[in-house]
């Protein structure tokens, strides 16, 4: 479980607040290297082709007529077009300002 969440609930991404920050898990299926990392990316990791990639990301924009939303994967930076039934473990988080 992300440290940053804040409810022991899941919440259903039809239900979600605007202006609030939410984050989840997600699948896409996207070009990936051999390592199983979407690519293009800065390795020089061969491609191996069409896969599933999984990973945990930040909700950035959702449209509930095409029940896509945009997600920012943690682990890579970069943003997936995610169908509604591809999310998981939906939650609120709190965004934390660097001090300074």
């Amino acid at each position: 479980r992300n440290a940053g969440t804040r409810s022991n609930q899941m919440i259903d991404i039809r239900d979600i607040t605007p202006g609030e920050s939410y984050a989840c898990h997600f699948r896409v299926e996207t070009m990936l290297d051999v390592l199983g990392r979407p690519a293009p990316n800065l390795s020089d990791q061969p491609l191996k082709g069409p896969g599933v990639y999984e990973s945990f990301g930040f909700l950035k924009q959702r449209d509930t007529v095409k029940e896509l939303v945009i997600i920012v994967d943690e682990a890579t930076k970069r943003e997936f077009v995610v169908k509604f039934e591809d999310l998981w473990d939906i939650d609120t988080v709190e965004v934390e300002q660097p001090e300074g």
